[in-house]
């Protein structure tokens, strides 16, 4: 009988075995079973413990397809070395992926993308054969993933979803924004989305921690596809960090990633703070802050500077905008995403506040300082979208203008670079102005007299 991996398993090798054949012209079909069974293997051994449901899964839609077919019971499967110790099949590349790469590097054809796509959603689908799949499936699927894409990258083959076209900010402001009135671009497919993060700048572990809680809900996704019972996976998150840290960037790739994936149904970013939600007189508080929450349905809301809502003691009217806040995530638990965003120890203070926050709020990201070198590469991608650039000189300029500014708490990281770029581009302008008839080169070009503290 066909279990829970069955399809997936199907579509692997059929998928796989296909591109494979129109290469060589031969059948392919037990080297890719064996794929398959390395794959499956690989992800279900990366937690050092086998469950019952996995043997079982196992035993049902890979045993009978090997040659010759493996027809045991779960507890002698556990005891063999069929599944323990696969897990290393996880950190290089497979001989079928390489060929396919290979020969997508010879033609420009995107071979390697289809085995990409076919690999996770079978390595999702093994994750998926308990209710609750553990950090290490995720972990090895995220790290699967990564060196895939890696490969890709030194072959010089497009990744999936590159190359991608520029897409408009879905931010909107609270509280006069309706769901109804924000028009938002299609649907973009999930490895779109993960491309655009992982093209950030810095923010490593907060880019790993999105793709993690993405196959999570990836691995949720395929459970409920199934009639197969799924835990509610908390979708709300504390962003910690000074300002210019990226978060509300990561917010609105977050929504669009939560929209591909079913979990809301629109996919806006709601942008919000302390004066949107908190009123000045008794009984009004309330009415402004459902509002706002209430244009977010279907998206996702970030509170910025949210601890300012805790700050004027008990009979502050932010602790109703919590109330509020904490009664509207409950009843709307199916259809909004809340991301509140903060300085450390002041989100700390606000998440114990109240324990309905508490219970909510299960994951916190923590957006570091950007380092030197990658504030460069920010002006770097600030002015090239603007056609400007820095001479050799300036370059050295503007390290120096990044290391004097004070790395304390509310640095403005690509704030400060992006007023440090404002700045040059208008002294720039003033440079220019007794030129008669400036180049091409002069009027794209920032020097080191351009560049300045703000």
């Amino acid at each position: 009988m066909a279990g829970a991996l069955s399809k997936y398993v199907n579509a692997f090798v059929d998928g796989v075995e296909g591109l494979l054949s129109a290469l060589s012209g031969d059948r392919h079909h037990q080297e890719c079973i064996v794929e398959a069974s390395d794959l499956v293997s690989a992800v279900l051994d990366s937690d050092g413990r086998l469950t019952t449901s996995e043997l079982e899964g196992w035993l049902d839609d890979i045993g009978p397809r090997l040659e010759p077919p493996v027809i045991i019971t779960p507890q002698q499967l556990r005891e063999s070395d069929l599944i323990t110790g696969k897990q290393t099949w996880l950190a290089r590349p497979s001989t079928l992926f390489d060929l396919l790469l290979k020969a997508d590097a010879r033609d420009g054809a995107r071979r390697a993308n289809s085995y990409y796509d076919l690999a996770m959603r079978l390595a999702h689908a093994s994750a998926a054969i308990d209710l609750v799949p553990s950090p290490d499936e995720i972990a090895a699927i995220d790290r699967f993933r990564t060196l895939l894409l890696s490969t890709m990258d030194a072959a010089g083959v497009p990744r999936p979803g590159q190359p991608s076209a520029p897409v408009a900010s879905t931010a909107t402001s609270a509280p006069s924004v309706t769901p109804t009135q924000v028009e938002l671009p299609p649907e973009r497919p999930i490895e779109e989305l993960l491309a655009e993060l992982d093209g950030l700048i810095g923010l490593d572990h907060v880019k790993t921690e999105v793709r993690r809680l993405t196959s999570l809900l990836r691995v949720q996704q395929l459970r409920a596809e199934q009639d197969l019972p799924v835990i509610e996976t908390s979708r709300h998150l504390v962003f910690t960090g000074n300002p210019g840290t990226g978060k509300t960037t990561v917010a609105r790739l977050l929504s669009q990633i939560y929209r591909t994936l079913g979990v809301v149904e629109r996919g806006h970013l709601v942008e919000t703070d302390r004066s949107d939600l908190v009123a000045g007189y008794v009984g009004q508080t309330a009415t402004k802050t459902k509002a706002v929450l209430e244009s977010a349905l279907g998206g996702t809301v970030l509170v910025d500077e949210a601890y300012a809502l805790a700050r004027g003691g008990e009979n502050d009217f932010g602790r109703e905008a919590i109330d509020t806040l904490v009664k509207f995530m409950e009843d709307h638990r199916d259809d909004l995403a809340v991301v509140v965003a903060g300085y450390p120890d002041e989100m700390q203070t606000l998440i114990d506040t109240n324990p309905g926050l508490k219970s909510r709020f299960a994951r916190t990201l923590r957006f570091p300082d950007y380092t030197t070198d990658e504030l460069v590469r920010i002006f770097d991608s600030m002015s090239g979208k603007q056609e400007y650039h820095l001479d050799d000189a300036a370059r050295a300029r503007l390290m120096e203008v990044i290391e004097a500014e004070p790395r304390g708490r509310g640095f403005g990281n690509a704030r400060f670079v992006r007023n440090v770029f404002e700045q040059a581009v208008s002294m720039h302008a003033v440079r220019l102005t007794d030129v008669a008839s400036p180049s091409a080169e002069q009027l794209t070009t920032l020097d080191a007299g351009d560049i300045a503290p703000v």
